[in-house]
């Protein structure tokens, strides 16, 4: 299992960069004290991969799922950019 799941959307025609990210962890995860462990460590994944591999005109949501608070950190690195790639939403390099 997965240690987020993201979710992705056409981000609105009035906002530009760089890219919006959300995150939410519920009860199920745990108590306030997980919770915020979980929250803390997508932020810190997201702030290393979302600004260089992301594509801009999409917000991203990030939800947090108990399996976050035992994957390793770089695992979870590796997933938020496999997801990236698997939703079509890594930018695109210009020349």
């Amino acid at each position: 299992m997965p240690g987020f799941v993201l979710q992705v959307a056409p981000a609105p025609a009035d906002v530009r960069p760089p890219a919006r990210v959300g995150f939410t962890v519920s009860r199920k995860v745990g108590n306030a004290v997980a919770r915020n462990r979980v929250r803390r460590r997508l932020r810190e994944i997201a702030r290393q991969v979302i600004p260089g591999e992301a594509r801009p005109d999409l917000d991203y949501v990030l939800v947090g799922r108990q399996a976050a608070l035992a994957r390793d950190f770089a695992t979870l690195r590796r997933e938020l950019q496999e997801a990236l790639r698997r939703l079509k939403a890594v930018a695109t390099a210009t020349p």
